[in-house]
């Protein structure tokens, strides 16, 4: 049977590219593995919904690669995707609604601190990156 799974991003994927690389990796795999997975976009770790910082990620796992991109299309497919409103205008300079992010708006359920503390409550495992 699997678990409940929490993967928050939180950290600034510049200052640790390949931290952000793994918590992808974890999370993909995580779904692989039958657990029931959310995941969290906070803070600068929401510069992870920005298609062309994803583009960054892929070209240094070679210069063709779609891994990066690949494993997040499985956690947007497969995940309930949360994200702070205020992080990503902060972060990223978007709006909700502007299409701005690698993910559609209307596949992301927009929280703050009080969805963190329910989903880090209510999870058997949380991983934070």
């Amino acid at each position: 049977m699997g678990r409940s799974i929490f993967v928050k991003f939180v950290s600034e994927p510049r200052n640790d590219s390949l931290k952000s690389i793994i918590g992808i990796a974890c999370a993909a795999q995580a779904i692989a593995d039958g657990h029931e997975v959310s995941v969290f976009f906070a803070g600068s770790g929401t510069r992870l919904l920005d298609g062309e910082y994803i583009g960054e990620l892929n070209r240094e796992m070679g210069p063709d690669s779609t891994m990066v991109s690949d494993m997040l299309s499985k956690i947007f497919e497969n995940a309930v995707i949360y994200c702070s409103f205020a992080s990503v205008k902060a972060t990223l300079g978007h709006s909700e609604g502007d299409g701005g992010l690698n993910i559609a708006d209307d596949k992301i359920v927009w929280s703050g601190p009080p969805g963190v503390i329910k989903l880090a409550t209510n999870s058997d495992v949380q991983l934070t990156y």
